[in-house]
């Protein structure tokens, strides 16, 4: 359905360290590395960040998440130690969510500019 995905951030080369350590993991690396603009994918750019003065002020009760699947459950949790040493935090541990399905394992985190985002597997 979506081509691509643009997210505005404050500190673009803050934000490209964090988005290159938790996405490595899970098989998307920097495809595209500019100074106002980088886009991330595994062969083309999906998600775009963008240096922006005002990034959407962060909202935990919007409902606003971004899902990135990953290839293995080793993945989701490589993605969630990642985000956690590099600036994220803990938004739900990596996991099976049965409430979901009994095979949807996700973690959680909150990048450093208040965006929520989950790794997913569903093996």
């Amino acid at each position: 359905m979506f081509d691509h995905v643009s997210i505005g951030v404050s500190d673009i080369k803050a934000s490209g360290t964090f988005y290159d350590a938790v996405l490595k993991p899970i098989g998307y690396t920097r495809l595209s590395d500019g100074e106002s603009a980088l886009g991330y994918g595994e062969k083309d750019a999906g998600l775009w960040l963008l240096a922006t003065k005002k990034p959407v002020p962060a909202n935990k009760e919007s409902g606003l998440h971004f899902c990135f699947v990953a290839k293995d459950r080793a993945g989701v949790d490589a993605f969630h130690a990642a985000a956690l040493k590099n600036g994220g935090t803990d938004n739900g541990k990596p996991g099976v969510r049965a409430d979901y399905s009994p095979k949807y394992y996700a973690a959680f985190v909150v990048d450093p500019d208040g965006y929520r985002i989950e790794a997913y597997c569903g093996k």
